[in-house]
């Protein structure tokens, strides 16, 4: 696999943090170097790499007891009272600077008014979507995805017959960047080329913003990550997520 890196990655070291820190500074909660999202928006939560105890004290009093901390990709250890949950390996997957998917057009050439063509059947997903989008994750189980996860940023989906069988969007946004999350399509509609046209419309709409794409994967999704070698994407780190449990 190609490895891609440069100077302006860094801020993907603390995707969580970097987010709650700009672009979703209103959807999150703060106390000190502490961070977490809205409850309903997202689980996730950020403290330093080199956290201190006081620091994960502020994070707990913002949890508050026994509450689900889900520290995505930070490294940072917890106190030995806070109970681990789970552990995921994974990849973090970048779009290379300059890259265009295949018959996108560059960056600010989109007239006013308009965004990135999507296809006949790529739609712009809203409000009144959100109770199918929310039976679609719990179907396919693309991750976590809650009532307000789709205030993160624009999610787009495919309807067949009215029905919505598949669905990605954005999620985390540190300074120059645009994660997409939440790919997933229903068992029925499987095979169809909907992820693809999907991601590849929203790499498309990224770009046209002048931010690059990025996105994470289970390291034993190994379907998902050939098809996002495929589309362009390049593997940047091996990563570890967890979940904890405070005290």
């Amino acid at each position: 696999m190609t490895n891609f890196d440069s100077g302006d990655t860094a801020v993907l070291d603390d995707p969580v943090g970097e987010s709650l820190r700009g672009r979703h500074a209103e959807l999150g909660r703060r106390a000190g170097r502490a961070a977490t999202y809205l409850p309903q928006v997202a689980t996730f939560s950020a403290v330093p790499a080199e956290a201190d105890a006081a620091d994960w004290a502020d994070l707990a009093r913002l949890l508050g007891p026994d509450a689900f901390a889900d520290m995505f990709s930070c490294p940072a250890t917890p106190p030995p009272d806070w109970e681990p949950v789970f552990v995921l390996e994974g990849r973090q997957m970048i779009w290379p600077a300059g890259s265009r998917p295949a018959g996108s057009r560059p960056a600010g050439s989109w007239p006013a008014g308009t965004r990135p063509a999507t296809g006949p059947d790529v739609v712009e997903l809203g409000e009144a979507d959100v109770p199918e989008m929310l039976d679609l994750a719990a179907r396919t189980r693309p991750g976590p995805f809650w009532p307000r996860t789709p205030d993160l940023g624009t999610y787009l989906g495919v309807r067949d017959g009215g029905t919505l069988v598949a669905m990605a969007g954005e999620r985390l946004r540190p300074p120059g960047w645009t994660e997409i999350s939440a790919v997933c399509t229903a068992p029925e509609a499987r095979g169809r080329g909907h992820a693809n046209r999907l991601v590849t419309a929203l790499v498309t709409r990224i770009l046209a913003q002048g931010q690059r794409p990025f996105l994470h994967v289970a390291g034993t999704n190994t379907e998902a990550i050939a098809l996002y070698e495929r589309l362009g994407f390049t593997n940047r780190k091996h990563v570890t997520f967890r979940g904890f449990r405070t005290p």
